[in-house]
């Protein structure tokens, strides 16, 4: 099982330092698969070890200074709260159709994922006008910092708790929700949105291990550790790699991917 685990949490890993989000996507199906642990506990486990090597790729990215504290705190707060909402709604669901539930989110994030890298977020003119209410809800001033009005901050909160509620549910870090979320509505650039987006992974995946333990989930200690250090070592190689390759093309192999896991998953529940 000790391989397996360094291999899987590379997997992991490398496809979130490709990718910047949606990597997390495949540690349940791995660890449910392919060390035939069960659902509710790999998402503990997901949660603990997507949580730890986003932490590490969002110190390096800091050192960059592509991370943006402010907003992304307040992302983070609103998915902390989420978490455990989306472990109390997990803790009512049979584990059958909550890997069928994890199979069509899969779907729905390689849809989004294509659509993303075909056409390509493009953040909101900056405008230094804060009281204007149509345009953009949220708005940069002339030196790019976000003008954080209520409605922006509202929608920014909204946001959060449902990648949060994502995050307890299913044990993934929802970055493929944050760094379109960030880009589209916070008109960060997109570097910065990664760097940002492994931070909230972060913050939000301790909620939600706090709330798995809440719930006496068990979460083993050197199957975590070892699928942590596996996922550092593939991150890194991941940001690496993708430096030198297209970002849309490399965008939509991992897309076939996500859609080969997924039919895998709910074709195996469907039978079962």
């Amino acid at each position: 099982m000790a391989p397996l685990s360094l291999i899987f949490g590379a997997v992991v890993g490398l496809s979130l330092g490709l990718t910047g989000g949606g990597g997390a996507i495949f540690a349940v199906p791995l660890l449910v698969y392919g060390l035939n642990l069960n659902p509710r506990e790999a998402v503990a486990i997901s949660l603990a070890a997507v949580g730890a090597t986003s932490f590490i790729g969002f110190l390096h990215r800091w050192k960059l200074g592509e991370v943006e504290l402010r907003t992304g705190l307040l992302f983070a707060i609103a998915g902390m709260v989420g978490a455990p909402l989306g472990t109390w709604i997990a803790s009512r669901i049979p584990e059958a159709i909550l890997l069928l539930a994890f199979g069509g989110l899969m779907v729905i994030v390689a849809m989004r994922l294509w659509q993303q890298a075909s056409h390509p977020v493009l953040p909101p003119a900056v405008c230094p006008v804060p009281d204007q209410e149509d345009g953009p809800t949220c708005r940069r001033d002339a030196t790019g910092a976000l003008i954080l009005t209520s409605r922006c901050t509202v929608l920014l909160l909204i946001v959060g708790v449902l990648t949060g509620i994502l995050s307890g549910l299913f044990g993934v870090g929802g970055g493929f929700v944050i760094v379109p979320a960030l880009v589209l509505f916070s008109g960060m650039s997109i570097h910065r949105a990664v760097g940002t987006s492994l931070m909230v992974i972060a913050l939000v995946s301790v909620s939600g291990v706090a709330a798995q333990a809440w719930a006496g989930r068990v979460i083993d200690p050197v199957v975590t550790a070892l699928f942590v250090a596996g996922g550092i070592a593939g991150l890194f190689a991941g940001q690496r790699i993708g430096r030198r390759l297209s970002g849309p093309t490399l965008q939509k192999v991992f897309v076939i991917a996500i859609l080969a896991v997924a039919a895998f998953v709910i074709v195996r529940n469907l039978i079962a």
